[in-house]
């Protein structure tokens, strides 16, 4: 999994930090263009950590009832905003200007490859 240094050089990063199991902001980075804070960071940690747990308690229950498999385990996910975007898998997340955004990469950097961590 990359180091923040690595994500904040992914194209259009404006932030890129590492959270604890609960969500909250252990070490981050932000770039100087950027108007986010740590503040912001420490509550967009927070809710990837509440949406990984929905996402996984879903996809557990898929499969548990259909015979639909390869919906768990969740590893990332991508919240699309309106003017940047978050990419998530486990501890860590990179936040993303939309304009510039390469979401592949952004996977590949976090150790996201077709659903293997």
């Amino acid at each position: 999994m990359a180091e923040l240094s690595e994500l904040m050089a992914l194209p259009g990063a404006v932030a890129a930090f590492e959270m604890n199991d609960r969500g909250e902001l252990l070490e981050h980075k932000i770039a100087a263009r950027s108007d986010l804070d740590a503040q912001a960071l420490d509550l967009l940690g927070h809710m990837c950590v509440a949406n990984i747990a929905i996402a996984t308690m879903q996809a557990r229950g898929w499969e548990a009832v259909s015979d639909n498999k390869g919906f768990y385990p969740i590893n990332g996910f991508t919240l699309v905003g309106m003017d940047w975007s978050a990419v998530t898998n486990g501890h860590r997340c990179v936040v993303l200007a939309n304009g510039e955004a390469d979401y592949e990469l952004a996977y590949a950097r976090l150790g996201v490859d077709g659903g293997e961590t």
